[in-house]
């Protein structure tokens, strides 16, 4: 065993590289703490605690951040509707940055100076848990094992690492039946790598967990009455059943398997990683989906024209931001005000439907609203004149007459 190097708090999660990674961060010389965050996924927690103990972890810490997951991570992109590269509803993007948080706050009440992680030296994720870490606690050091020459020379596959598990006693659940990688938290869960690697491959049908095949959800939908106030859901409501969910984490809770039951929010995609290159991944984001489609409908609703242009400008850069993993970077805090206060008018009640894979809206209502249906009715003339409509077109086709103009005249010139 090497001397002592000090204490390092491990993100853990349990899996394979994790586990491999506290025995080896032990044989380098450093006391390990675990640290694992419960964000909403699967987990056996206290079997993930005693695994950990077993395996020589000084201390283990299990904190509960689930909720706020939801109300401060979330909610924020739900009012952003954030989407990266047009499909990415960025579940593991707005994970990490919560997970960072209680990482570096671990670090500091146990007075460790490095954190370390099991992020590869591909993916974006060792970028996102990195700045996050930096930006809370500047002074803090990171080990990153995946991209230590001693550690990934090592193990330069899944092989390696599972004989490594087994000369070292560590229960490991990947199998050669399961063969890629699955991240999951509240939001979602993500699968990529091995045998998904060519994109080519068609997802097999077991490899989905969080929502079942929409050919095989139930016929009869369920309907759903969604509440907001200020971009963010408040309420929900079966019109079927009654049911009722408003707090925030009951909520999301609950649409998650509404969702889930009718096979809603599965993409399959292939995306740009921040370090520069494609990857495929595939998604299950049940609640996020939902969400997306009855915020977009409420905030349309209510929200003058000219400011939904420049929020959704500000969207797109808040949903690469995240996705890059600057949550905790100042033009992130700036976007995340901005688009606050964007959202103060998004008050009302969308009516959907979820069936088969699908969110169909049925309707809205909301006292905000911008709608006047006397003025855009058909039947009734209200405060309109239709006569000024002439003035109006004839104003803007001038610049499309000049342009057409001029082309015509550089076309004649050219034919001479």
């Amino acid at each position: 065993m090497a001397q002592s190097k000090g204490t390092v708090v491990l993100a853990y999660s349990g899996g394979l590289d994790t586990s491999c990674i506290l025995v080896w961060l032990k044989e380098q010389g450093y006391d390990v703490i675990a640290y694992l965050a419960n964000i909403g996924q699967k987990e056996d927690f206290e079997a993930a605690r005693k695994k950990a103990l077993a395996l020589g972890a000084k201390k283990v810490y299990i904190e509960d951040v689930s909720r706020e997951f939801v109300e401060s991570f979330i909610w924020p992109a739900v009012q952003a509707s954030a989407l990266y590269e047009d499909r990415y509803l960025l579940g593991t993007a707005l994970a990490r940055p919560c997970i960072a948080q209680g990482l570096v706050g671990i670090a500091q009440q146990e007075r460790a100076p490095y954190i370390a992680h099991g992020a590869t030296g591909k993916g974006n994720d060792q970028v996102r848990f990195e700045l996050s870490c930096y930006a809370l606690c500047p002074k803090i050091k990171v080990v990153a094992p995946w991209r230590l020459p001693e550690f990934y020379q090592r193990f330069p596959g899944r092989r390696e690492l599972m004989d490594y598990a087994k000369k070292h006693g560590i229960p490991v659940p990947v199998t050669p039946q399961t063969p890629w990688s699955m991240d999951e938290n509240l939001m979602h869960i993500s699968y990529e790598a091995g045998i998904l690697e060519n994109p080519k491959n068609q997802a097999p049908p077991g490899l989905y967990t969080k929502t079942c095949d929409p050919a095989k959800s139930p016929d009869t939908p369920d309907v759903l009455e969604i509440e907001f106030e200020r971009g963010v859901p408040v309420k929900v409501t079966n019109t079927g059943d009654g049911a009722t969910r408003s707090s925030a984490l009951e909520l999301f809770v609950y649409l998650n398997d509404i969702a889930g039951k009718h096979g809603v929010g599965r993409i399959d995609i292939v995306e740009n990683r921040f370090v520069g290159m494609k990857s495929r991944g595939i998604y299950e984001t049940p609640a996020g989906t939902i969400l997306y489609h009855a915020h977009l409908d409420i905030e349309a609703f209510t929200m003058d024209r000219e400011v939904r242009k420049i929020k959704q400008g500000l969207s797109l850069k808040f949903s690469e931001l995240v996705y890059n993993g600057f949550w905790h970077s100042p033009e992130c805090e700036f976007l995340r005000e901005c688009i606050g206060r964007s959202q103060e008018p998004v008050v009302g009640t969308v009516r959907l439907s979820v069936f088969k894979g699908h969110v169909y809206i049925l309707g809205r209502e909301s006292p905000r609203s911008l709608y006047n249906e006397e003025l855009v009715s058909m039947n009734v003339q209200g405060d309109y004149e239709p006569a000024d409509a002439t003035g109006f077109i004839n104003i803007n086709s001038l610049r499309l007459k000049e342009y057409h103009r001029l082309q015509s005249k550089v076309t004649v010139k050219q034919d001479e």
